[in-house]
């Protein structure tokens, strides 16, 4: 499938705050969960109404909100789908992420003139799984992570459906997120939205060993601490774009519901540039070192290209801590500028003080090195330091700053 059009970036919203956020730092669209059938439990979700005005504000600025609707439902559940549908449809979403066939057929019988997507929670890895769903309506697939780019080219080749990838986030052991551990271990399903990531724990052992296979041993690697050996690291795709725009995806997705604005407003931002330059000039883009560090100042495990170039080996894995790691902490958002004063106001998001050392990230993707003077609280005390969580406070600046631009300090080594 040849793409006649710059592929779309689109970005997680766990909350309206990270929805609208990572609309103004560049998303083209944004998929979010409802309160029911979504798949992600522990994040803010959005009810029926905070739908509806995130869709608004999207369509305000020409972009696009979908909505999952991806869990795998069970009789009790299904009765409730119809008119939760209908409830989507008055909102004018742009399209839903299914993943159970019977939520599948419920949908186009119920809101027939909604498009629908089919999320990556349907494993689909092959041509003919994307060909069949595109024969029952699908206005887009989204392909599994298990996928490499040149099967990704042969599925595009061979299909006449959009295609979505992900290319930046969070990867768990288990085949496009059907995963069974969570369930096994502690009765919550990841499947209906409810996942531990028990991958991330730390297990105490020294091999594997198959009951019908005496002396032979899995070795893992493991310290006084124990072993992380389903720990996987993080994907990031950044530096192959133009590949999968010449394999013939459309919608290039950041994986994080659960994230933080700080997350979604820099990777976002990141992976604005990045689509820009590869549609610009696929030939000669190169991925500049300050996107990296960018990347870097996010909290994140390490990076890896999953299964995109190759097959995962043993370096997929994170083998000693389920920390995550992160260069930079995020301060404070700025709530407000006034140019006849002088004067930047923020909220506060992490304990700051007046003289550090400080950078901006503002919407447009400009960095702006900032140093905190003339602290002010809202009431216009001055004040040395902001300690207290969401602390209003302002102040003093030369420089135009923009609304929603992100205030962050560097961590010390």
């Amino acid at each position: 499938m040849k793409l006649t059009h710059k592929p779309e970036l689109l970005a997680p919203a766990g909350s309206m705050e990270k929805g609208k956020m990572a609309l103004l730092y560049g998303a083209d669209a944004i998929y979010l969960g409802g309160k029911m059938f979504g798949l992600r439990a522990f994040a803010s979700n959005f009810d029926i109404a905070e739908i509806e005005e995130i869709t608004a504000y999207a369509h305000s600025l020409g972009k696009k909100v979908y909505v999952t609707v991806n869990i795998f439902a069970h009789n009790e559940e299904i009765h409730k789908l119809p008119e939760y549908l209908l409830e989507l449809e008055k909102c004018k979403v742009d399209a839903l992420l299914i993943s159970d066939l019977g939520v599948w057929t419920t949908a186009k019988q119920v809101v027939p003139n909604m498009a629908l997507h089919v999320s990556t929670q349907a494993n689909n890895t092959n041509y003919a799984t994307v060909q069949a769903w595109h024969n029952l309506g699908a206005e887009r697939v989204v392909l599994a992570r298990e996928l490499s780019i040149k099967e990704i080219e042969e599925i595009s080749a061979k299909t006449k459906v959009e295609l979505e990838a992900f290319v930046h986030g969070a990867m768990c052991i288990s085949y496009s997120g059907r995963c069974l551990l969570s369930a096994y271990l502690t009765g919550r399903d990841g499947n209906r939205g409810a996942c531990t990531q028990a991958c991330r724990w730390e297990y105490n052992m020294y091999s594997l060993q198959e009951q019908k296979r005496p002396g032979e041993y899995f070795d893992l690697q493991e310290d006084e601490h124990g072993t992380y050996v389903m720990n996987s690291k993080d994907l990031c795709l950044i530096e192959y774009l133009p590949q999968l725009m010449h394999a013939g995806i459309c919608s290039m997705k950041i994986e994080g519901r659960m994230k933080s604005v700080h997350y979604v407003a820099t990777v976002v931002s990141v992976y604005r540039k990045a689509i820009d330059a590869a549609w610009e000039d696929p030939k000669n883009y190169k991925v500049p070192e300050e996107w990296i560090k960018e990347l870097n100042k996010v909290s994140h495990r390490q990076y890896t290209t999953g299964f995109a170039i190759n097959k995962p080996d043993a370096n997929a894995q994170v083998y000693t801590s389920s920390k995550y790691e992160q260069t930079h902490d995020f301060v404070g958002i700025v709530t407000d500028y006034k140019a006849e004063e002088g004067r930047v106001y923020f909220e506060q998001r992490n304990n700051v003080k007046a003289g550090e050392a400080l950078e901006l990230l503002m919407p447009d993707g400009t960095l702006v090195p900032f140093v905190l003077e003339e602290m002010q609280d809202e009431w216009g005390n001055a004040i040395d330091c902001a300690p207290h969580a969401q602390q209003k406070f302002s102040a003093k600046t030369e420089v135009p700053l923009m609304i929603n631009s992100l205030l962050r300090r560097k961590m010390k080594e």
